[in-house]
């Protein structure tokens, strides 16, 4: 019997010779399945995304999305929930409900569409929580003090105590305790410091040249209402160009713009796109030098002005009620055409020519604001003449807003992967 037994066992296999042949078939059968799953699937597979430092978030195409490039789409559904005339923040003249403006409710139906990608109004509630002790600073003139105080409004819906300060210079300023989330504007006309000058009785430079009033501009020096915003901010938007081009202001024969460097009047005498270039240049290089490691800075383009028939002290009014069309646009602000309103495409040139290898983020609000010349005070803000150029609120600037928050949640994830 031994032998037999012995055969038997020879001729039947193991249970641990059939082990990796069972795997092999269980491996294959499972590959099967899922390669059929995948091609039933309505909803095929997404390559993970990526985000590359100071880029936004990337469009449908895989390019990081520019929000500047767009349409405005009617959405009546849009404009409600964010917040309304009653927040006590807004500028009595920019408060188109309150001052009765005919489109005023109509002004927030209108919903940016970026081209190739999408964009929501931005969560208060989460922003707030991303954003736990942090500092956000406005630095710039009227139009950045139009989009803090956007900002604020939409942040105000959230329950909870807010205190309110001037933090390190600020005109206005607000904390969010429960967040310990602080949002301030600082008021600046050109970023840099500027004053009444007057002919000195013993000569000098300029009055050699027969100046004998105007404006001082030292092109080097920050204004002090911003100077130590640096040191209090991690996140930093900018803006300027409003000031630049207002002779009524700087009028170039009575009351000229006299630029100074290191303290000496810069001579010959520069106009005030040159002097321009000169603060762009020193206050870049003066942001980057003193602001604290890792501050976010970003730099706001031009907000257009909608004066048609004249500029604000010549009759010139806004009185549209819809958006304008791509021929209006190019119509009203084309650099050839020289127009009212021409200032907002050269302050970007200057812009864009100055912050190239700098680390400031561009948030560009021009194109889609050049289309908006219903959405201004107009009439409306109490003044004795049309306001074409600051922006109903709420209104366009909650779109800035939106794009801000966009960039800004890019980078940081961005940053977060390093």
């Amino acid at each position: 019997m031994a032998p037999a037994a012995a055969r038997d066992n020879r001729a039947r296999p193991s249970s641990h010779s059939l082990l990796p042949v069972l795997s092999l078939l269980c491996f294959v059968s499972i590959f099967l399945v899922l390669s059929l799953f995948r091609r039933a699937s309505p909803f095929p597979p997404q390559p993970p995304k990526t985000l590359q430092l100071g880029r936004s978030p990337e469009s449908r195409s895989g390019v990081p999305c520019d929000y500047s490039v767009g349409s405005w789409i009617y959405d009546p559904s849009y404009g409600s929930g964010r917040y309304d005339g009653s927040c006590k923040e807004i500028f009595k003249g920019w408060n188109c409900i309150a001052g009765n403006k005919s489109n005023a409710r109509d002004v927030t139906n209108w919903r940016w569409k970026p081209q190739s990608c999408d964009l929501s109004p931005f969560n208060p509630i989460t922003f707030m929580e991303s954003h736990r002790d942090t500092n956000i600073g406005f630095v710039g003139d009227s139009l950045n003090r139009n989009m803090f105080v956007s900002l604020f409004c939409t942040l105000k819906r959230v329950p909870g105590e807010v205190k309110k300060w001037r933090p390190a210079g600020a005109d206005r300023g607000f904390t969010f305790l429960k967040y310990n989330l602080t949002i301030a504007y600082h008021r600046t006309n050109l970023l840099a410091r500027y004053g009444r000058w007057s002919a000195n009785a013993n000569g000098g430079e300029l009055e050699s040249l027969g100046y004998k009033e105007g404006f001082r501009v030292d092109v080097d020096v920050p204004e002090g209402t911003w100077a130590e915003a640096l040191h209090f901010h991690s996140i930093l938007i900018f803006n300027t160009g409003h000031w630049w081009w207002a002779p009524s202001k700087f009028d170039p024969v009575k009351s000229p713009m006299l630029f100074f460097e290191k303290g000496r009047p810069v001579i010959p005498p520069i106009p005030p796109h040159a002097g321009l270039d000169l603060v762009l240049k020193h206050m870049i290089l003066y942001v980057e030098k003193e602001a604290k490691p890792g501050t976010i800075k970003f730099f706001r383009t031009q907000s257009p002005r909608h004066f048609e028939g004249g500029d604000w002290d010549q009759g010139g009014s806004c009185p549209r009620s819809n958006p304008l069309s791509s021929e209006e646009v190019e119509k009203l602000f084309a650099i050839e055409n020289n127009g009212t309103n021409v200032e907002t495409r050269l302050v970007n040139q200057h812009l864009h020519k100055a912050l190239k290898g700098s680390h400031f983020h561009i948030l560009d609000v021009t194109q889609l604001s050049e289309f908006r010349a219903d959405a201004h005070p107009a009439a409306a803000g109490g003044k004795k003449h049309d306001d074409c150029m600051h922006w109903c609120l709420p209104g366009v600037t909650d779109t800035w807003n939106d794009i801000l928050v966009a960039l800004l949640n890019g980078i940081e994830t961005s940053r977060s992967r390093f």
